[in-house]
């Protein structure tokens, strides 16, 4: 009973090996063929930097490459132990026709197989087709296999400028002098400064004007006093002599009412 499990177990262990196995030899099968016609296509020099770079699946399979001639890779300084990442940067994670990279129009960023290094689509037609500034001259290189794809390029790809006619345009620099004022705000003065600048500064003690003799109403000196005074004391008399003459005292009375309203009159006057 033992036995039986452990035959089990054991050929189940075998399955499993063998259907892992199957789609990492079609991918190697695809890479083989590419390689062949890579060379060719003449493109020895990334055939080799394929060869160098250690096992990467990355680079097995689903994976379209972009190559460097001869000439270009001849003149770049590669650092060691930077083969794999330069290969990543040179490839798109996805096996792609020229017909299909044909579809993408300008301004299309699309990554590549290196984490955080993106290809800017610039699409001007078949004979002006660039990622990154740098224009496919072979398309369509590696069509054998099924799962690889490769395209010549005439430059090595570099990290793209985004800010290169970027969809938001940036803000204009001309606009009226209203709107530019609002825009750029001037930094703000000390708030003694603007206080001073609304509120005049005090000037010499103002002193209140004399008030004149006309704006209580006061009498000339001299005038009401000097006439009331004899007017009562005539009018006293004649109110004293009333009783004695009281005809001629009423006519002298009434004089001197009139009299007095005249001074005062004059006095206002």
């Amino acid at each position: 009973m033992a036995s039986n499990l452990l035959l089990v177990a054991f050929l189940c262990m075998i399955m499993m090996l063998l259907s892992s196995a199957i789609p990492a030899e079609k991918q190697n099968q695809d890479l083989v063929a590419a390689i062949e016609e890579m060379q060719r296509a003449n493109y020895f020099t990334f055939v080799m930097l394929i060869n160098m770079s250690p096992p990467d699946t990355r680079l097995e399979g689903n994976v379209t490459f972009l190559m460097p001639n001869d000439r270009m890779l001849a003149k770049m300084a590669m650092p060691e132990g930077s083969v794999s990442g330069f290969l990543l940067q040179h490839s798109i994670p996805s096996p792609l026709l020229f017909g299909t990279l044909e579809k993408f129009p300008t301004g299309t960023t699309i990554p590549s197989s290196l984490p955080n290094f993106m290809l800017r689509i610039t699409n001007n037609g078949r004979k002006d087709f660039s990622v990154n500034n740098v224009k496919i001259i072979s398309p369509n290189l590696c069509v054998a296999g099924s799962s690889i794809r490769c395209h010549g390029i005439n430059g090595i790809l570099s990290e793209a400028d985004m800010s290169v006619n970027n969809s938001t345009a940036p803000p204009s620099s001309s606009c009226p002098n209203s709107t530019c004022r609002a825009s750029s705000p001037s930094p703000s003065s000390p708030p003694s400064n603007y206080t001073q600048n609304l509120i005049p500064p005090p000037t010499t003690t103002l002193t209140a004007p004399t008030p004149t003799e006309a704006d209580f109403g006061v009498q000339k000196s001299g005038s009401s006093h000097s006439i009331n005074f004899p007017a009562c004391l005539m009018l006293t008399i004649v109110m004293l002599n009333k009783k004695q003459f009281p005809d001629t005292n009423s006519v002298l009375f009434i004089n001197l009412v009139h009299h007095l309203k005249k001074e005062q009159k004059n006095s206002r006057l």
